[in-house]
């Protein structure tokens, strides 16, 4: 609780209101603004304005040098199969599934899917190239194979 001198009672309610106020504020924070573009149809990663480094996961700071001036950039969408793992389910709850790492030709590396192959058939060094689909029926980075996708480089 907010202790103020005994003369400064009376402004004990002026700070706190004020308090509130600045606790409303609803200014959206990277995950959210990242979320916002993808619903749009768009995939954008952060760049530093400083080092000039691309940056993912959303963030407030660079990782690379610690700057506060990361702006929104599209991104060309190719990159490339670090690693990748088969996650085995059932048909009925939607079957076999892959989970891979994907360096990006900007730099960052995500988790995501490749999408148009079967997940045993993913391998690593393949080429890849980015769209935005669907996952649980949330907006999603997801990866096609570029030899078989309908994506151009």
């Amino acid at each position: 609780m907010l202790e103020l001198p005994d003369h400064t009672e009376h402004l004990k309610d002026d700070i706190l209101a004020e308090q509130q106020n600045n606790n409303n504020l609803e200014t959206p924070g990277p995950l959210q603004t990242f979320e916002e573009n993808l619903a749009k149809g768009e995939f954008r990663i952060q760049q530093c304005k400083d080092c000039g480094q691309h940056v993912f996961y959303p963030r407030l700071l660079c990782h690379h040098c610690g700057s506060n001036a990361l702006k929104w950039v599209a991104v060309s969408g190719k990159g490339v199969v670090y690693s990748s793992a088969v996650v085995r389910q059932r048909p009925e709850k939607g079957g076999d599934y892959n989970i891979s790492l994907i360096d990006l030709e900007e730099g960052p590396r995500l988790m995501s899917r490749v999408v148009d192959v079967d997940p045993e058939e993913v391998a690593i060094g393949m080429q890849v190239s980015a769209h935005v689909g669907m996952i649980n029926d949330k907006p999603a980075v997801l990866f096609y194979n570029k030899e078989q996708g309908d994506k151009e480089w």
